[in-house]
């Protein structure tokens, strides 16, 4: 099949070069893709946000399926325009993709569908903000309602801290034309979930779901889960230590439950169910909903897929998960390490050249992903994000596999980069 891939970050490459590797794959467009996916595919270059614009490269590349992975895209309704025009499109369209856009609209569906999650106040206003702090108590966790690049969350013991990114949240200027921002500034004070936590991918085709295996990622900027949230630093594939069940059991109290709730309420959901968890004292707890591939999971999950992707994305967005078949799978673990940018999360300086990919890409079951990079003067490799690139090692085992990553890590160069020297080395608390 002809395949259009909307993204641009690790994800998307990560994504591109399984699609690429994939007999069923006979030509592979990503737009606007990166670096990275040139080599791997054809970059086009497009406005990912505009429905009318994904459609007509849809129909110049002839495609037979649009693979939509950013979140942005979705929340604005880029999926049901691709759908809209009878190409196949493995994303949720706008209504669905709310799970991801708005916490508080989740938060309502899990209610309804009787799926457990932490108890959680939706505020509009800082004087809700603080009476559910206290309510709640220490740690504290504040999440802004809409999307944020995987950052708009802060756990706390400072009241004051919380209080802070609240007032931030609450003030920021949203558009009604644009639904990615439409309505009241909100923020969702949540019980803190004690507790491991694991990231579970669901292909979803608006009835049956099929699961991937799941993996774990690691958000805080710093070794020993020090410093701000990101957008990922790090994950590993398999969890070895996951209890046996895990995810029949979130299949069955999680995302069935859910898929079915949002085909009651007419707007079915087709794509990605990404189901963040965490393993508390209590038992399996949601911590969120995403709409898409999670980042920098989708690196470490895809290297262990042995069945086609590509049949398997166009099964879920054609509405054929019944006649797909169970996945299958390779027998070795995946760590990627995420090189950041100096500065990042916060100001992030660009354009600093990266050396050593080629090296790293040249090690043994070593591979290179492309996230914020870009050509510069004379097609000298830059940064171009907060987070540059990702370094996937597979092996027989997961010390194998995280051996194999920092071996890829050691060889690149950027000036000021950042990256965790402990991923894989311990199952992470919920943070």
């Amino acid at each position: 099949m002809r395949i259009l891939l909307i993204g641009s970050g690790a994800r998307e490459h990560a994504l591109a070069r399984a699609l690429a590797r994939d007999p069923q794959t006979e030509r592979l467009v990503v737009a606007p893709g990166n670096p990275g996916t040139a080599q791997i595919a054809t970059n086009l270059e497009l406005d990912i946000l505009d429905g009318a614009a994904v459609v007509a490269a849809a129909h110049q590349v002839e495609a037979d399926l649009v693979v939509v992975g950013p979140e942005a895209p979705l929340v604005a309704g880029v999926a049901d325009a691709v759908r809209a025009a009878g190409i196949a499109c493995f994303g949720p369209g706008r209504e669905a993709a709310r799970l991801e856009g708005s916490k508080a609209f989740a938060k309502d569906v899990m209610a309804a569908a009787e799926v457990p999650t932490a108890l959680a106040h939706v505020c509009t206003t800082l004087e809700q903000v603080a009476d559910a702090l206290d309510a709640f108590g220490p740690p504290y966790v504040v999440k802004d309602d809409g999307l944020a690049a995987g950052k708009g969350v802060v756990v706390t013991t400072d009241r004051a801290a919380a209080l802070a990114h609240a007032r931030t949240c609450l003030a920021k200027s949203r558009d009604d034309d644009d639904p990615t921002t439409a309505g009241p500034p909100a923020v969702v004070v949540e019980e803190f979930l004690d507790g491991p936590e694991i990231s579970l991918f669901c292909l979803c085709d608006g009835r049956d779901v099929v699961p991937l295996d799941p993996a774990q990622d690691f958000k805080r900027l710093g070794d020993g889960d020090a410093g701000p949230n990101t957008g990922g630093m790090g994950a590993y594939s398999p969890l070895t230590w996951a209890p046996t069940g895990l995810t029949e059991e979130v299949l069955e109290r999680v995302a069935r439950p859910v898929v079915a709730e949002m085909a009651r309420r007419g707007t079915p959901f087709v794509g990605l169910l990404y189901c963040g968890l965490a393993l508390t004292s209590r038992g399996l707890r949601v911590i969120e909903f995403n709409v898409r591939f999670g980042d920098p999971e989708t690196q470490v999950v895809l290297p262990r897929l042995a069945s086609s992707l590509a049949q398997a994305l166009h099964a879920a967005a054609t509405g054929r998960l019944d006649l797909l078949g169970p996945l299958r799978w390779r027998d070795e673990a995946a760590v990627t390490v995420v090189v950041a940018a100096h500065g990042y999360p916060e100001q992030v300086r660009k354009g600093d050249v990266i050396s050593g990919v080629e090296d790293a890409d040249g090690l043994d079951s070593v591979h290179v992903l492309h996230a914020g990079t870009a050509r510069g003067d004379g097609g000298t490799l830059v940064s171009a994000g907060g987070r540059v690139l990702s370094v996937v090692g597979t092996g027989p085992d997961l010390e194998a596999a995280r051996a194999a990553a920092y071996s890829g890590v050691e060889r690149i160069g950027l000036a000021g980069a950042q990256h965790r020297t402990d991923i894989a080395r311990a199952r992470r608390r919920t943070d």
